[in-house]
Order: C-alpha cells, then sequence, then structure tokens
C-alpha cells in the first residue's frame, strides 16, 4: 500500500458516507484530484488551486491553460476539472427532459435554464412547439461573447419554418449574472414577433436567463406592444 493511500480511503470512505457537505473546497478539489493524479499527495495541489483562482467555481471556470501554470496540473487533472460543469450541465438538461409541454414562462424556464449552466458566452435558443404547445425541438442558433450575442431575425424564422412550429419561445442568457432587459432586446423582440407573424408562427415569449434567474417578456407585457413604440406605451 502507498503512502497516501491509508488517506485517500478514507477521504473516500467519508464521501460515500456522508457526501461533500462537511468538505472545505480545497478537499473537494483533492477528492476529485485522486483520479487524475493517482500516485502523489494532492492536497498541496487542491490549495495552490484555491489561491491561484480564489474558489471551487473559478477553478472549474478557468481557462485550460491557466490551469495548467499551477503546479502539479497537468493535462490530466485539467480534463478532469473542466469536465465538471459540462456534466453537471448534461444531468440538469437530463433532468429536465421529461417536459414536452411548454404551457408557460415557468415551464419554459425550468427546461431552458439547465442548457445555460455554467455557460461563459451568450447563447441563443429556440423552443419550437406545435399548435397544443407539445415540444417539437431546442435549437442553439446562435452563440456571441462573453458580452454579447446577435439574434438574427431571419434565422429564428428560417428554424421555426424549418421544424414545423406553430409557436415558439425565444431565449438568451445574460453572463454578468443580471436577468434584465436592455431597450435592444425589446425591439430585437418586437421584430422577430412581428416577422413571425408573417409566416402565421406565433412568438409566444422571449426569456432572458442570469443563472437561477430569469424575466419573461410575455409576463411583462412587451409581447402586446404595438411595432414602433417605446418603453411603457402598448
Amino acid at each position: 500500500m502507498g503512502m497516501h493511500d491509508g488517506h485517500r480511503r478514507k477521504m473516500r470512505e467519508e464521501f460515500l458516507a456522508g457526501g461533500l457537505d462537511a468538505f472545505s473546497e480545497h478537499r473537494v478539489l483533492e477528492l476529485l484530484l485522486f483520479y487524475a493524479i493517482p500516485q502523489a499527495d494532492v492536497n498541496p495541489v487542491a490549495h495552490a488551486l484555491i489561491d491561484a483562482f480564489g474558489s471551487i467555481s473559478a477553478v472549474f471556470d478557468a481557462e485550460p491553460e491557466e490551469l495548467m501554470r499551477v503546479p502539479g496540473i497537468g493535462q490530466n487533472a485539467t480534463v478532469l476539472l473542466k469536465l465538471i460543469p459540462q456534466v453537471c450541465r448534461r444531468y440538469l438538461v437530463s433532468k429536465t427532459s421529461f417536459i414536452d409541454i411548454i404551457d408557460s414562462s415557468e415551464t419554459a424556464g425550468a427546461y431552458l435554464m439547465p442548457r445555460f449552466h455554467g455557460r461563459k458566452e451568450e447563447l441563443v435558443y429556440l423552443l419550437c412547439m406545435d399548435a397544443k404547445r407539445k415540444l417539437i425541438s431546442c435549437k442553439l442558433i446562435g452563440s456571441g461573447s462573453m458580452n454579447s450575442v446577435v439574434i438574427s431575425v431571419r434565422k429564428v424564422v428560417e428554424t421555426a419554418l424549418v421544424q414545423g412550429a406553430s409557436c415558439v419561445i425565444l431565449a438568451h442568457n445574460h453572463t454578468s449574472g443580471i436577468a434584465l432587459k436592455s431597450e435592444e432586446d425589446v425591439e430585437t423582440t418586437i421584430r422577430i414577433r412581428d416577422a413571425l407573424a408573417q409566416v402565421d408562427v406565433v412568438l409566444l415569449d422571449h426569456l432572458i436567463i442570469a443563472g437561477d434567474d430569469f424575466i419573461s417578456f410575455r409576463d411583462d407585457g412587451i409581447l402586446n406592444r404595438r411595432s414602433g413604440t417605446k418603453n411603457g406605451e402598448v
């Protein structure tokens, strides 16, 4: 038995018995690193990661080249650390896969929020549904930088038509963590609503998602606004 095997065995047993609630952030990382660095004391490496990035979430969000600057972190450990948030996202998406009727902003938010989990860039999704609001597809139709994404009116209309949708819900995220709409968001939404109406497709809602929060343009009355009107006008 290696000199570190007893310590590793005890940590694994502690996790299996009680989960991660009693683990500090560096001990969570230490447990993970057991499976990427099999024959070394990874406690100092886990501390070095927290010292370098400040928190476990920042470690998972760091770029691969940033992680590999930390002494003791090679490609195997980097792959494992970068895998965690993406596995979390797939897990959350899988948990909502049973949803097939989108009949409210709450249902739409529950279905869509996992798809933005952990994203560092802004994305645009389009939910396509039939006349009974049964989900046909969820399509990624745009991506941008950390601070902005262009929503293409043409892409929205083309996707809705190709999918045979009677109604759609648009969603994009704000990586700032603040779910607030801009006047540009409102104007783009009205243009999309009007363009879809020309091909007999209804824009049911537009959600802006930020972390575990979202706002609904329908709930806020935006989709009742006449074309060409300003904020507060109907």
